[in-house]
């Protein structure tokens, strides 16, 4: 499995350069960009994909209006992660290279664990405000779990981070369950009105399986930030 730590980062930037003006990415752009890593799309394949797009963008006509959203990228991204798939399944098993060097330090790895543990014990004190205390039990657990995990040596946070990482996506994956146990109806319903209307110019761009990740990762997106509540991937680091 590849991991990479600055996917988002690296996305974020190609999108900016190709289209050539300061740009803020929106909570849409965000959860298509986790639907991409969710599926396994290779962070080169994403930037192919992007690229691509821009390009044949300005052999159209009326060139100066500009690209908004990445959701008008979905279709070459998709090719270009369907190209890299079917290259690497016609060159076989890759030679292993040299194990690269562990892309955080150790510190860099605690303090990111802690944030996130005082953001989870702040949130769980919200929640118990409002009489919500099954999901302020549910945060506290998961601020105590995180805590262990910082606790480790240095040597620890460093030697195997996919371990670490699956950690913080299951403990996340519970979370984003328990908000979305409590969360109301009406906010929902809110919610999936705002991808809607996101979504309205693009859906012919995107299959099935692309609209149902996306519908589900801005939900995700969305209550957490309603929520008070980090994300915890390293990926966010």
């Amino acid at each position: 499995m590849e991991n990479y730590f600055n996917y988002f980062t690296e996305i974020e930037e190609c999108f900016r350069r190709c289209r050539g003006t300061p740009h803020l990415l929106s909570t849409l752009d965000w959860a298509l960009i986790e639907s991409w890593k969710e599926a396994g799309f290779p962070l080169e394949a994403v930037l192919l994909g992007i690229e691509r797009s821009f390009e044949k963008f300005q052999k159209r006509p009326q060139r100066f209006r500009k690209i908004n959203s990445l959701a008008y990228c979905s279709q070459e991204v998709l090719r270009a992660a369907e190209e890299a798939r079917t290259a690497q399944a016609e060159g076989g098993a890759r030679s292993q290279d040299a194990p690269a060097p562990p892309p955080f330090e150790p510190d860099e790895i605690r303090r990111y664990l802690e944030k996130n543990a005082h953001a989870l014990e702040q949130a769980a004190s919200a929640a118990a405000e409002k009489g919500q205390q099954v999901l302020g039990e549910d945060l506290k657990s998961s601020a105590r779990a995180l805590g262990k995990v910082a606790a480790c040596r240095d040597q620890e946070l460093t030697a195997d981070l996919e371990e670490i990482e699956n950690h913080l996506s299951v403990t996340e994956e519970k979370l984003g369950a328990a908000l979305l146990r409590v969360a109301p109806e009406e906010l929902l319903a809110e919610f999936r009105r705002e991808v809607e209307q996101g979504l309205a110019s693009h859906r012919r761009k995107m299959s099935a399986p692309q609209i149902e990740s996306l519908q589900r990762q801005f939900l995700k997106k969305r209550l957490f930030e309603h929520y008070g509540v980090p994300r915890l991937s390293l990926f966010y680091l």
